[in-house]
């Protein structure tokens, strides 16, 4: 193994640290002010700044093992000059970025994309690994339509330029963060979900095998296996979407792959860490599993943070309860990543604990 390979293999296995996962706050310009504007704040650079620095000042070092960055985050710097990425390491958190450019329409199916950004990734990589980051992420969205969906040439499509980032990531000294996220829009009972989770899995791993991508410096980022969410049918219980996930990934994923880092795809906070909690405890009772089984959220580690501060966003004791919600919700997560995670100790003070889904997850027509 050469020695830029085990630099990267050691990156992958601090990021799965046993009780820890990542922060997803990659969220573009357009999301964070959709996000921002329905909280009543203005979408400002300024904003978004500030926004930012509650996550990478509060205390979730003990529950974050990596936090992903947009662009804009890695150039910006905290309240009292201290860049971002630098605040992040003085926790013990690797900083990595999103490198993706989002979603455009594919093929002649309605709802189906690839993902842009290809052209010009090495140099962006190069940038961005000379600016401290030292992993990526990369999303593709496939959607569940029709009688099979998705189609077999959005799922292949898709593995290919999933496999042609990763491979480019690596060659510039970045761990890639494979998401291939299986969208809950949808009617599908949690049947169908799986097959289609299973063959977007195998899709992608065929695909970083024949890019001669490194496994063992490779994260992958599902979505749990659960019913579509305008599903009618009776709903998954936790155990249930715990089965359903760990079968996929059995059947799909081989034990090279060091980490499973879920995307929350809508779920509420609490259903988040109770569904990750439940897959934990699930392959513990059945043998364990080859790979670490955590998380990478996005909305389940924010929305009560944006509820709280939002509020009083120029008071210092609101700024510090929105801090101290982060440091929080990262934990339960963390506890909930190696199953230990209690019932009814979640933090979220989201009323009912309500979906967070968003209806502009995959493409829509400007």
């Amino acid at each position: 193994m050469s020695s830029s390979t085990a630099e990267l293999c050691e990156v992958a296995q601090q990021l799965t640290a046993p009780g820890k996962g990542l922060l997803a706050s990659d969220e573009s310009t357009g999301t964070i002010g959709k996000r921002l504007a329905k909280a009543g704040i203005l979408n400002t650079e300024e904003n978004r700044r500030q926004y930012r620095e509650l996550f990478y000042t509060a205390d979730i070092g003990g529950g974050i093992s990596g936090a992903i960055l947009y662009e804009e985050a890695l150039y910006q710097s905290a309240s009292d000059g201290t860049p971002f990425v630098e605040c992040l390491r003085q926790q013990g958190v690797l900083p990595g970025v999103k490198v993706d450019e989002g979603l455009v329409p594919f093929g002649e199916v309605e709802g189906e994309t690839e993902t842009r950004g290809l052209g010009g990734l090495a140099e962006r990589c190069r940038r961005y690994r000379r600016a401290g980051v030292r992993f990526a992420k990369w999303r593709a969205a496939l959607r569940i339509s029709g009688e099979h969906g998705p189609s077999e040439a959005a799922a292949q499509r898709n593995a290919e330029q999933l496999a042609e980032y990763a491979a480019v990531c690596q060659a510039c000294g970045l761990v890639p963060i494979v998401e291939p996220e299986v969208l809950i829009d949808g009617s599908h009972g949690i049947e169908r979900s799986g097959a289609a989770a299973e063959r977007v899995l195998q899709a992608c791993v065929a695909a970083l095998w024949r890019s001669n991508v490194v496994l063992e410096a490779t994260l992958l980022k599902p979505m749990m296996v659960m019913p579509g969410a305008d599903h009618t049918g009776s709903c998954a219980w936790p155990k249930e979407v715990a089965q359903a996930t760990l079968t996929a990934l059995r059947r799909s994923v081989p034990p090279a792959v060091p980490g499973i880092m879920f995307l929350s795809g809508g779920l509420s906070e609490e259903q988040a860490t109770v569904n990750l909690n439940e897959i934990n405890r699930a392959a513990a009772a059945s043998g364990g599993a080859p790979w670490r089984l955590s998380f990478s959220f996005g909305r389940a580690l924010q929305a009560s943070v944006l509820e709280i501060w939002k509020e009083d966003r120029e008071c210092v004791a609101a700024m510090e309860r929105a801090r101290a919600m982060a440091a929080a919700l990262a934990a339960a997560n963390g506890a909930a990543s190696a199953g230990r995670y209690e019932a009814g100790s979640h933090p979220s003070i989201l009323s009912g604990g309500g979906s967070l889904r968003e209806a502009f997850r995959g493409w829509r027509a400007p």
